[in-house]
């Protein structure tokens, strides 16, 4: 399958260690169960089993579509697979597959929220496998066939879907098609061709180039016009040589014999087959302005950089995230699922399909909104040559593609469950996306196309070392390990560890050329506090967060991260003698409280103790700024315990008295205040206040001390079930970020990409 969710090495590069690590750390894989239900008293227990869920079964017995109202069947998709074509690794069995399709579960929960559950079925018997499947419908709103080899999966996908009344859907065909024609279509507008009229080959007869031949033909293009090719060569009516009934039904009256004979004068070429499949012979002689989508993972048929060095009028997709045009399959499965599940369609029939490709080609036809084009670094991507796919981190997929599909199915006579208020569907399918991955996926997209040189200033420790490896894999950029080398490559060396790769550096303070430069600069700056030259010498020499800290100041690296052995107050600390303040800003904490449906930032959760009016006035504008350089349009509460001066107080005149400051300084942004988190956070509790200054609630809170912010950022964490991202420092002339003692490898790859995305604010 081409760039898809489960197999882009051109991103991941992980090592064997890493992604064993990764799905050993915890709680042993990738899923598990949580209650949506309180659970908390013998009443709750008596309602949700014994004797209160009798009355549910009576009703559902009664009314089989009740199954929908009380249980989780509507919003929940089985990912089932028996292992025999595993991600390009072959057959390796039932058992091997269950990493990937919990993956895969993972993914339909992170871009769509659509709950899954994988099941491995360990047979290689295509009757076993329908037999097994067939009887699940009950327990399903959809089935989702992966890695499954061809041609079973034709037979297990066509059998399941005529005997059973929910979508059954091979991703590993109809994703990879859908995305691939979205393309298309939009290359074809590009060099302005008619589909009745395009010439299109396709290299590769597997389960995916099926698909796309089946529905390039279901849009339109004239079957004559179509040749599907092999390892064998072209598909011609009369061959007989590795024939199958799927093949025939697109074998062609040509004289072409050859991938070569076929593609002379071709205006589309698919390659859905292996590296090197396509030459520079082949690419020169098709026709002008060809359309090239090189889909084979993890390396394409032929590169985008081959292709440019013989002709210049070409448009290119591929299956890989590091090249314009990725064709992946994450754009497609989630939301297709979506609207299907949300309309109860029986079945996703062709009409889905091609309102799902058509609905991608759209999206990539509008302007890009600022939260996409805040990860290009100010380069907003436009509708042309090199972006003709919607990038998979574009919040706008989750809106668009389900409406279209649910749509498709109303009008095609499978939904059971028509939506009467598209407009409003759309909007309640916009609050569903999660923001966790969202926001660190733009981020992370845009560091990697400005990659920058972070330095991990506690090298010494593994799972710095860890971080700093996956920081080099996700090609963020450089990174440099502060340590000894000798006790950085003993620790590498028992923790499984490569150390020597492009792109990692290992910093010895003591053997550096730059020390006498850093602590001249050091000096110089701490002169007058009291040290000495030789205390600035042995700062240097021995503390790393000098030294990185150093090196950040003086331009030797772009960012810096610390902080997993030492506290927060003392790593702050040792920052702030080496960089200054940003001038006319002030140095806050912000903290990510990444929670179901939302972000909100928390400010101040990590400097100013008790701040006053003014002080909170400025923490308001640098939490404001933060969450702008983060895509997100700031609504700013200054918080307190009393409400629009119910009940009265001195702590609330200060916050009152910021609101005030605020006015004055005309500020670009929505703020007010003083309120209770409660009327901040809920719409209907904000609704009893109609005078407030807020179009919606607040997604940046402005706490009355450290201490309120600090404690509610951690209840929130532990007892709230939210992932808290922070303290972030903001305000600093440097990009510098401290995680927290003890912190994971991935939390601290995390805090690295924050301090690499705004190393330059």
């Amino acid at each position: 399958m081409p760039g898809t969710d489960k197999s882009d090495r051109s991103i991941s590069q992980v090592t064997d260690q890493e992604a064993l690590d990764f799905h050993a750390r915890g709680r042993p894989g990738k899923l598990e169960i949580n209650p949506t239900k309180p659970m908390a008293t013998q009443r709750d227990l008596s309602l949700a089993y014994s004797p209160g869920v009798a009355v549910p079964v009576k009703a559902i017995a009664e009314d089989p579509s009740r199954a929908f109202d009380y249980t989780a069947k509507g919003n929940m998709v089985a990912v089932i697979s028996n292992g025999t074509a595993i991600l390009g690794l072959g057959n390796l069995g039932a058992l091997a597959s269950k990493p990937v399709m919990e993956g895969k579960s993972v993914l339909f929960k992170r871009f769509a929220d659509v709950d899954s559950i994988d099941l491995e079925v360990d047979t290689e018997n295509v009757d076993e496998f329908i037999n097994c499947v067939r009887f699940l419908g009950p327990s399903f709103g959809g089935i989702n066939l992966e890695d499954i080899k061809a041609p079973d999966c034709f037979i297990i996908e066509q059998r399941l879907r005529e005997i059973m009344d929910i979508p059954v859907f091979h991703d590993d065909q109809h994703g990879t098609a859908i995305i691939a024609v979205a393309g298309l279509i939009n290359a074809l507008h590009l060099t302005d061709r008619d589909l009745k009229t395009t010439k299109l080959v396709c290299n590769g007869a597997g389960a995916a180039a099926i698909a796309c031949v089946e529905l390039v033909k279901a849009m339109g293009f004239a079957p004559q016009n179509i040749t599907l090719c092999d390892t064998k060569g072209v598909i011609y009516k009369g061959r007989t040589e590795g024939m199958n009934q799927w093949k025939s039904a697109h074998a062609v009256e040509t004289k072409a014999r050859s991938l070569a004979d076929a593609m002379e004068g071709a205006d589309v070429i698919f390659g859905l087959s292996a590296k090197g499949a396509l030459t520079n012979e082949m690419i020169a002689s098709m026709a002008k302005n060809p359309i090239i989508f090189a889909m084979a993972n993890p390396d394409p048929e032929i590169t985008p950089e081959e292709v440019a060095s013989i002709r210049n009028d070409a448009i290119m997709a591929t299956g890989r995230s590091d090249y314009a045009n990725q064709v992946n399959n994450v754009l497609g499965f989630p939301y297709i699922f979506r609207g299907a599940l949300d309309v109860r369609a029986t079945t996703i029939n062709e009409d889905m399909k091609i309102a799902a490709a058509q609905a991608l080609a759209n999206l990539a036809r509008e302007d890009v909104p600022d939260d996409v084009a805040a990860a290009y670094q100010g380069v907003r991507p436009r509708f042309g040559p090199q972006y003709i796919i919607p990038v998979p981190f574009d919040p706008r997929l989750i809106s668009a593609i389900p409406v279209a599909v649910a749509r498709a199915a109303m009008d095609s006579g499978v939904a059971q469950k028509p939506i009467l208020n598209m407009d409003a569907y759309a909007q309640e399918l916009s609050a569903r996306r999660d923001p966790i991955a969202s926001t660190l996926q733009r981020l992370y997209e845009r560091v990697r196309r400005h990659p920058r040189r972070v330095v991990f200033a506690e090298g010494e420790e593994e799972q710095v070392m860890r971080a700093a490896v996956s920081y080099v894999n996700q090609r963020l950029g450089t990174a440099c390990l502060l340590g000894r080398e000798e006790q950085m490559r003993e620790t590498a060396k028992q923790a499984g560890i490569d150390l020597d790769r492009p792109g990692l550096e290992l910093v010895n303070a003591r053997v550096s050329r730059r020390v006498d430069a850093y602590t001249d600069y050091l000096y110089a700056r701490l002169q007058r506090k009291g040290y000495l030259h030789r205390d600035c010498q042995r700062l240097i020499n021995t503390d790393r967060n000098h030294f990185g800290a150093c090196m950040v100041a003086l331009g030797d690296a772009d960012a810096m991260v610390t902080g997993t052995t030492r506290n927060y107050s003392t790593a702050l600390e040792d920052i702030r003698r080496c960089v200054d303040v940003k001038p006319g800003h002030r140095m806050i904490g912000v903290s990510l409280a990444l929670c179901r449906g939302r972000t909100v930032f928390v400010a101040d959760t990590a400097v100013i103790d008790m701040p006053n009016s003014e002080e909170l006035a400025d923490i308001a504008e640098e939490a404001a700024g933060m969450a702008r350089r983060l895509g997100y349009e700031p609504r700013v509460a200054m918080l307190a315990y009393s409400t629009f001066g119910h009940p009265t107080g001195e702590r609330s005149e200060r916050v009152r008295d910021a609101v005030r400051i605020l006015d004055k300084r005309r500020v670009d942004f929505e703020y007010d205040g003083e309120m209770a988190a409660d009327v901040a956070l809920n719409s209907k509790v904000m609704e009893q206040y109609p005078f407030c200054r807020l179009s919606g609630t607040a997604n940046v809170l402005v706490m009355p001390a450290f201490h309120s912010a600090s404690i509610s950022t951690k209840m929130l964490q532990e007892l709230g079930g939210s992932t808290v991202i922070g303290p972030l420092l903001v305000g600093l002339d440097k990009s510098i970020q401290i995680v927290s003692m003890g912190a994971k490898d991935s939390d601290i790859v995390n805090m690295a990409a924050i301090a690499a995305y705004n190393a330059s604010n």
